[in-house]
């Protein structure tokens, strides 16, 4: 079945060797010469591109005219590129996101915010667990991990420096990876076990499922700092690398767990992907396969539109808006309209 389709305004682009192009107003996907799909452009955001697809230059220009971006993945998942028009951000925001990023106590301050969503989050998601656990010993150590990253809040709140708080947020992360192992049900986790966080490349089936989650939640990230106007190459937490969306990375942390996470840990406990929607590679890789990239983005579609109350605004609001919500309140942080900036902690 050749995997191409358009969910919620975005086009994906699966097959390999698809082949995108224009045809008057419309994008065009073929495959092997025969067309596949054929979408009005007026009706699109944005094309994400996975793995081996062309694209006519045709295409590029008239996304490029019309703001719509063009976002390029490899076959992992992992976000390679993404074609942008000329930058419309506001200018005024973004030196005073240059002059924060100078100061090392508003940096500190900001990243320290940012980890505390994180592990807070985190540390939700395993206390829910532990009150479903399969068994009072896995319970026992579900409430364990989950009182390790209170103790890493409390060290994240007394980190003397950037360096001290990343190692405390590197540490809290490892536990808690560990963790999520107990939180898959004990039928499936034959299929499902995470063998430590690997990336490049995930060796396992349970990486390969949070690895591409984690690249579509940046890819969302990036565009909502971008609809505000912020520079998503200039972080707080995560440090500044050329070809890095460091800010990117930074507002995506909060929503590790609420969002990727969870829905990894609900695909695999309702067996709605199982070993027959992986491959495995030489060299140890595993990947998700066509049929598992399809209900992967088809679940990730309908988690987005589901609503939620946002703490901070007291409205409820589609999920998969929340990002841009959240990327404002960094907007008016970096403009010191706020005293700081308050990650999004679902209730």
């Amino acid at each position: 079945m050749t995997a191409v389709y358009a969910l919620q305004n975005t086009l994906y682009v699966l097959t390999p060797d698809a082949y995108a192009h224009l045809e008057n107003d419309t994008v065009r996907i073929d495959v092997e010469r025969e067309k596949r799909l054929q979408v009005p452009l007026h009706h699109l955001g944005g094309i994400v591109c996975l793995g081996n697809v062309l694209v006519s230059p045709a295409l590029m220009h008239r996304l490029a005219d019309e703001g719509k971006s063009l976002v390029l993945l490899d076959a992992h998942g992992r976000f390679k590129a993404r074609l942008e028009g000329p930058v419309s951000g506001n200018i005024l925001l973004r030196q005073a996101q240059h002059r924060s990023a100078w100061d090392g106590a508003f940096a500190l301050e900001f990243a320290r915010a940012i980890v505390a969503g994180k592990l807070k989050n985190s540390r939700n998601l395993l206390l829910r667990a532990a009150r479903e656990a399969a068994t009072a010993d896995e319970q026992a150590q579900l409430n364990r991990a989950a009182d390790n990253l209170a103790a890493s809040l409390r060290a994240a709140a007394k980190a003397a420096d950037l360096d001290a708080l990343r190692g405390v947020e590197g540490e809290a992360a490892r536990g808690y990876f560990a963790a999520l192992n107990l939180v898959v049900k004990p039928q499936v986790r034959e299929h499902f076990t995470l063998n430590g966080r690997t990336r490049r490349p995930p060796l396992d089936r349970f990486n390969a499922l949070l690895s591409f989650l984690y690249s579509m939640s940046m890819n969302d990230c990036r565009s909502a700092l971008e609809a505000v106007g912020l520079d998503p190459q200039l972080g707080f937490l995560h440090a500044v690398r050329p070809g890095r969306a460091a800010l990117a990375l930074d507002l995506q942390e909060e929503f590790r767990a609420i969002l990727a996470d969870r829905l990894a840990l609900t695909l695999i406990n309702r067996s709605q992907l199982g070993p027959r929607d992986f491959d495995e590679r030489e060299g140890g890789a595993v990947l998700l396969n066509d049929s598992g990239r399809r209900t992967v983005i088809t679940a990730w579609q309908e988690r987005k539109q589901e609503e939620v109350t946002h703490p901070l605004l007291g409205i409820k609001v589609p999920i998969g808006i929340v990002p841009f919500v959240q990327a404002r309140l960094m907007a008016r942080t970096v403009r010191g309209e706020m005293d700081g900036y308050l990650p999004y902690l679902p209730k």
